[in-house]
């Protein structure tokens, strides 16, 4: 069994938007954020 993965680097607004857009299609996938600050953005 395969997983689809999607890894996103930067945890800023674009990078947390597209990965929420990105779960809203495709529930299925595995999503990976890589963010080299201490905090990420959750307004997506």
């Amino acid at each position: 069994m395969t997983t689809n993965r999607l890894i996103v680097v930067g945890g800023d607004a674009a990078g947390m938007s597209a990965a929420s857009q990105a779960k809203r299609r495709r529930p299925d996938l595995e999503i990976i954020v890589f963010e080299r600050g201490p905090h990420v953005s959750y307004s997506a």
